[in-house]
């Protein structure tokens, strides 16, 4: 039996970088969770799951591209389940 364990991973990117950066982690698949911040202060939370990606993705995306347009300096925590 396989166990699972979650990484954590942060990127500092510009908010015109925001958008892009999220797109390349979903594709990457075996995430969890992503989370973006500026400063302390979380902007948007993002579970995600399989099932969910293609289905509520677009318009999450239109979501992002509104908090990058505000955003100067973001960071984003990426949950990546890891099996072991």
């Amino acid at each position: 039996m396989t166990e699972e364990r979650v990484e954590r991973e942060e990127y500092k990117v510009s908010g015109s970088e925001l958008v892009d950066k999220i797109k390349e982690l979903v594709h990457q698949g075996n995430i969890r969770r992503i989370v973006i911040r500026q400063g302390d202060q979380t902007l948007m939370e993002l579970p995600l799951t399989v099932a969910a990606v293609g289905v509520v993705f677009a318009p999450v995306l239109a979501a992002v591209g509104a908090f990058a347009a505000l955003a100067t300096n973001c960071s984003i925590v990426v949950e990546r389940i890891v099996e072991e």
